[in-house]
C-alpha cells in the first residue's frame, strides 16, 4: 500500500467509527461531508459517530482523561512515540488520528499488512522534506506486530532522531509480538476493552443523533451490549442493522439474537488469549473456585480449543496443586481423559467438566512439586555418592565379601513393618524433602511421617546418616 495523506472516509471506522480529522491534513469534501458537523446520510452510522476530540473518545479515561497519559503528555508538549494495544473496536486509530491532530502533526497512516519496506522508505523520506520545512510527521501503523523482527528494526533511526513520531497498534501482546529495540523506543498504552457504561454511551450518542429511542427493551439494549463484547465498533453495526428494520414494537432479547449474528468469541488458540485464559483456569482450581472455573473451562471450549489440551492442563493439575491431598484426582484425570478420548465431542466434555469440579473443591497441596524440585536440587548437588551398602543386593561372592547387603534389616520382619535403617548416602546427612501440608489425605500421611520420625531417632540400630 503506498504512504499517502488519508482522509477519514479512506479508511474503516475504528470505535464508533472513529477516526478523527488531523488538524491540518483533512479534506472535507473527500470525506463526503456537507459541511462541519452534517454527514452526509448515506455513510455508515461508525462514521457519522466518530469524536472530533480526544475527550470524546469514550472507555479509555485512564489515557485521555483529566489526569491520563496522554493528556499529560499533550500538556507537556513532548509526544512520545507509542505503542497502542488494545482488542478490536476499542479506539487505537481514533487515538492516533486525533492525537495528530491535537499535536499539530501531519497523519500518515501505513498498514503492516499491506506495507513493505518501499513503503517504509517512502514514509520516511516524505517525513524528513516535512522535518526540514517545519512540519513534523505522525506515523501510524496498524497492526505493527505483523512486521518481522528486521522491519521493525527499520524504525529504529527515525524514532530516536524524531523524523517521525511512531504510533503502533496491535492486538498482540507487544512483549511478545515486538523486539526489545523498538519497545525501548516507545511508550506502551494498554487501551481497555468497552465496558457496559461505555457501550452505553455509544447507545445513547445513536440516539441523539437520529433523535428518537432505539427499538429495545431494557434486557435487550444489556443484551447488545453483551453481544458487543467490548468492541464499540461491532457494537455500532449491530445497531446500523437494528436501525434498518421496521418493527412496531421494541425487540426483546429473544427477537434480538434471531436478527443478529453473534460476534465470534475472541480467541486465538496459539497467542496469548490462549494462555490467558488457561493460566485463568488453572488460577480458579488452585484458588478452590468450581464456578469460575467451569467458566473458564467453557470458554476455551467456546474458543475452540482442543479438549486434549485441556486435559493435559488438568491432568497436570492433578499432580502438582492437588497431589497427595487428594491421591484420587490424579487417576480421575487419566478417566476423564481417556472418556473423552473413547467417547469424543460432545459428550466426552462432560467428563472433563466433572473433572473440572474434583479438582476444584478438592483439597490442594503442591508438598509433592515442591519435594521433587528439592530432590532435583540435592540430586544435582551431592553428584555421584553411592548408596550406602547395606541396601546394595550383593548377587555375587565377591560383592559379598566386600559388604554388600551387610546389616540390612527386612522391614517385613520387624514387629511394626519399620526398621528405621538409613537410605540415604553415607556421606550425605539425612534431609526431609518432602512436607505434607496436613490437608485431606495428606494429614494422615504427615501422621504416619511423624510417628516413622520418632521410631528411627528413637531406634538404637538406627543410622541415619549423621
Amino acid at each position: 500500500m503506498a504512504t499517502r495523506r488519508e482522509t477519514p472516509s479512506q479508511h474503516g471506522s475504528d470505535l464508533f467509527g472513529a477516526e478523527g480529522l488531523a488538524a491540518s491534513d483533512s479534506n472535507p469534501s473527500a470525506s463526503g461531508k456537507k459541511g462541519a458537523g452534517h454527514p452526509a446520510p448515506n455513510q455508515p452510522l461508525a462514521d457519522r459517530l466518530r469524536p472530533a476530540r480526544l475527550e470524546d473518545v469514550v472507555g479509555q479515561d485512564h489515557m485521555l482523561g483529566p489526569e491520563g497519559a496522554l493528556t499529560r503528555m499533550l500538556e507537556r508538549g513532548t509526544l512520545a512515540s507509542l505503542i497502542l494495544w488494545g482488542g478490536p473496536g476499542v479506539g487505537k486509530t481514533t487515538i492516533a488520528r486525533l492525537l495528530a491532530a491535537a499535536a499539530n502533526l501531519r497523519f500518515v497512516q501505513l498498514s503492516a499488512v499491506f506495507s513493505g519496506v518501499a513503503d517504509l522508505k517512502r514514509a520516511f523520506e516524505d517525513a524528513r522534506r516535512f522535518a526540514e520545512a517545519g512540519r513534523g510527521t505522525l506515523l501510524f501503523v496498524d497492526e505493527i506486530h505483523r512486521f518481522n523482527r528486521a522491519q521493525q528494526d527499520g524504525f529504529l533511526p527515525v524514532v530516536e532522531d524524531g523524523t517521525v513520531v511512531l504510533v503502533g497498534a496491535t492486538t498482540e501482546n507487544p512483549s511478545f509480538a515486538l523486539n526489545s529495540a523498538l519497545l525501548s523506543r516507545c511508550q506502551v498504552m494498554v487501551l481497555r476493552r468497552l465496558d457496559d457504561p461505555a457501550l452505553d454511551a455509544l447507545l445513547v450518542r445513536v440516539e441523539e443523533l437520529t433523535g428518537s429511542p432505539l427499538p429495545l427493551t431494557e434486557q435487550a439494549r444489556a443484551t447488545l451490549r453483551a453481544m458487543a463484547d467490548g468492541d464499540g465498533r461491532y457494537l455500532l453495526n449491530m445497531v446500523e442493522q437494528i436501525l434498518s428494520l421496521k418493527t412496531d414494537a421494541p425487540l426483546d432479547p429473544q427477537n434480538l439474537a434471531s436478527l443478529l449474528a453473534k460476534r465470534a468469541v475472541l480467541y486465538d488458540r496459539d497467542r496469548e488469549e490462549h494462555y490467558n485464559l488457561i493460566s485463568a483456569l488453572h488460577k480458579s482450581l488452585r484458588g478452590s473456585d468450581p464456578d469460575a472455573a467451569l467458566y473458564w473451562f467453557a470458554r476455551m471450549l467456546e474458543g475452540g480449543e482442543d479438549p486434549r489440551y485441556i486435559a493435559r492442563r488438568l491432568t497436570r493439575f492433578a499432580a502438582e496443586d492437588v497431589g497427595m491431598a487428594d491421591p484420587s484426582a490424579l487417576p480421575l484425570a487419566i478417566a476423564a481423559w481417556e472418556t473423552y478420548e473413547r467417547l469424543g465431542s460432545p459428550e466426552g466434555e462432560l467428563a472433563l467438566a466433572q473433572l473440572v469440579v474434583h479438582l476444584g473443591t478438592a483439597p490442594k497441596s503442591n508438598a509433592v512439586y515442591k519435594a521433587y524440585g528439592a530432590a532435583r536440587r540435592a540430586a544435582k548437588a551431592t553428584g555421584s555418592l553411592m548408596p550406602p551398602t547395606h541396601i546394595l543386593n550383593a548377587p555375587t561372592k565377591l560383592m559379598k565379601e566386600i559388604g554388600y547387603g551387610d546389616g540390612y534389616q527386612y522391614d517385613h520382619d520387624a514387629e511394626d513393618g519399620f526398621s528405621g535403617q538409613n537410605y540415604f548416602p553415607d556421606e550425605m546427612p539425612r534431609q526431609r524433602f518432602y512436607n505434607p501440608t496436613g490437608r485431606g489425605f495428606e494429614h494422615e500421611v504427615r501422621r504416619r511421617l511423624d510417628t516413622w520420625t520418632r521410631k528411627r531417632a528413637s531406634r538404637p540400630t538406627s543410622d541415619d546418616g549423621s
